[in-house]
């Protein structure tokens, strides 16, 4: 690779890093979703900073390509961040339908409302 790919590289871990951290301070992004992406930005970080490693690592593993092992790190964090969305899905869907029946058991305690929003026909109780 040459050098304005590795800095280009650097550039952009650093981005994700401070885009990351700019949506933690403005609770726009909660800790525990945010551990993944810091781990993917940190990881992007140095592999632009000692693409040395990248290439050790790689041949002690057995890839002879680094940039497959690149793109497997990448993959892996996707899924780890896609299994704990779905995990995170799994639980409100479920509070959510107990939220639903335990509605639907309050409605159905109460008398008959009117649909009419400005309140019963005049001359009923």
């Amino acid at each position: 690779m040459s050098r304005g790919s590795y800095i280009f590289a650097i550039a952009m871990a650093v981005l994700v890093l401070f885009v990351v951290i700019h949506l933690l301070r403005r609770r726009r992004l909660r800790e525990r979703h945010a551990i993944w992406w810091m781990v993917a930005a940190l990881l992007a970080l140095l592999a632009g900073v000692f693409p040395g490693a990248v290439v050790r690592v790689s041949s002690f593993l057995g890839i002879e390509v680094p940039l497959n092992l690149l793109f497997f790190t990448s993959i892996a964090i996707l899924f780890l961040i896609n299994l704990q969305h779905a995990s995170e899905l799994t639980s409100l869907e479920e509070k959510t339908r107990i939220l639903a029946e335990r509605v639907a058991l309050l409605e159905m305690g109460r008398p008959e409302e009117s649909s009419d929003p400005k309140g019963p026909p005049a001359g009923t109780p």
